[in-house]
């Protein structure tokens, strides 16, 4: 899975009900894991939410809480040393108190009778009293420490209460510990996305925007064919007229407008519905419903094939114009082509093309009427048919292809710019790539998924 993290919020979050985010969350928040990989109903479900590392491990908090901990460490070792002391003083108190009874005891025996006795006690009592002098800054040693003890105890007692509410607010873990946490909920939702099959389009959030940049109209992509190391994108600026498309090696060069190559096409483009596929350049040439496949490597057109009764300069386009007539798509079930004929009333077709050769294999008729729709796109079979280009638009219309029917939806998606010239999915990366009114926009997208079990296999 693949999230422009250096254009989205820094803060991870991920639920995965298709496979996008779905909630964010403040920097200053605490950690919380939910560490469900699949629900009841089949879902993948894996949600963290983070704050930034350095708000756990660098930030003031945690430098008070260790200092804190560190002083209460510092503290116990005091209050240990003061209890050996103070048993020990308590220990000789005790043999003291023996001996001072004893004295009370033997002057009551002289004040009976001071005259025969005080000469045989005298020297004894005075070796008492000798022995009992060191007694009394015994005591006053044993007071203080007694006193200093009651303190460390009070101040101990708060600084707990203070750590504990640290704790509670910046979680009761610690961050490498809730990093190998995600870690491992990460691997358990990969293990589980690898069992998805095709979805069913549920919601579509967004956009993000990425670059504001060219005319009104135009096209960009990246392959979903291709390897996770290849992030390549491709820009075609305004619908018609242009034969120029412009190569970035990265989304974060896209951003940055750094060029890394530049495509002379041999025939002009119609429209915005181009693709990108396996290496290759799949688009509608000008003034004709010829497709054209064009090899980014070789440069050279490898095929190109006429689609039979496929209208096109404005004969059947999307709503908003623009020889929109003609649009090449792919999915996770392979390529397409969609357009309108006259023998289908305008409607719109769908057409499943063999990426090498250009051949028809199939083709679907449905009863939308193609200059109605707004924009459409392709997600596991299923044509998704916008109802507007414009403010308010949203997924209006779906045609299954492994069902030949179609049903009424009601998708709402933020048209944040006004006037949506391109609308494609993306497989690899799950999103849709959108040209708002000159601006490069991503959709994310949530798909119900049915999880395949060993049973179905």
């Amino acid at each position: 899975m693949r999230f422009l993290l250096s254009v989205l919020y820094p803060v991870l979050s991920i639920t995965v009900f298709g496979l996008y985010p779905s909630m964010t969350i403040g920097p200053k928040e605490g950690w919380q894991v939910y560490s469900s990989a699949q629900d009841t109903d089949g879902r993948c479900i894996c949600t963290v939410v983070a704050p930034e590392q350095n708000l756990c491990s660098r930030d003031a908090k945690g430098r008070q809480l260790r200092q804190l901990l560190e002083k209460v460490q510092n503290m116990s070792q005091s209050i240990e040393v003061l209890n050996l002391r103070t048993q020990r003083d308590f220990q000789y108190v005790m043999k003291m108190e023996n001996q001072m009874k004893g004295l009370q005891t033997t002057l009551r025996q002289i004040e009976d009778d001071r005259k025969t006795i005080i000469t045989r006690n005298f020297q004894e009592l005075k070796n008492k009293m000798d022995e009992l002098q060191p007694l009394i800054p015994v005591l006053e040693q044993y007071k203080t420490d007694a006193q200093l003890i009651s303190s460390f105890k009070e101040e101990i007692r708060n600084l707990s209460m203070v750590l504990t509410a640290i704790q509670e607010e910046m979680g009761a873990y610690d961050y490498d510990e809730l990093y190998q946490r995600v870690l491992r909920l990460d691997s358990r939702l990969h293990n589980c996305m690898g069992k998805l099959t095709c979805g069913k389009l549920m919601k579509i959030t967004g956009p993000v925007t990425i670059k504001t940049s060219g005319t009104r109209f135009g096209a960009w992509m990246t392959d979903p064919q291709a390897s996770q190391r290849n992030n390549r994108v491709w820009y075609m600026d305004s619908y018609t007229n242009s034969k120029i498309v412009r190569e970035y090696k990265t989304m974060d060069d896209f951003v940055a407008n750094v060029v890394s190559r530049t495509y002379n096409l041999p025939f002009k483009w119609e429209g915005t519905g181009h693709v990108a596929y396996n290496g290759s350049l799949y688009y509608n040439k000008y003034q004709s419903n010829i497709i054209v496949k064009y090899s980014f490597e070789t440069g050279r057109v490898l095929a190109q094939r006429a689609l039979e009764y496929a209208g096109f300069h404005n004969t059947y386009p999307y709503s908003w114009g623009g020889y929109s007539d003609i649009d090449v798509m792919a999915d996770e079930l392979g390529m397409w082509v969609v357009y309108a004929t006259n023998q289908n009333a305008g409607n719109i077709v769908i057409a499943q093309m063999d990426p090498d050769t250009l051949e028809v294999r199939k083709t679907w008729n449905t009863e939308y009427s193609r200059r109605n729709a707004g924009e459409s796109f392709m997600i596991c079979g299923t044509l998704y048919i916008t109802n507007s280009h414009l403010t308010g638009a949203k997924v209006y219309y779906a045609y299954s292809t492994k069902t030949s029917s179609y049903e009424y939806t009601d998708i709402p998606f933020h048209n944040q710019y006004f006037h949506i010239s391109m609308l494609a999915y993306n497989s690899r990366e799950r999103h849709l790539y959108g040209w708002n009114n000159g601006h490069q926009v991503l959709f994310n997208v949530t798909l119900f998924h049915v999880i395949k079990t060993q049973d179905d296999s």
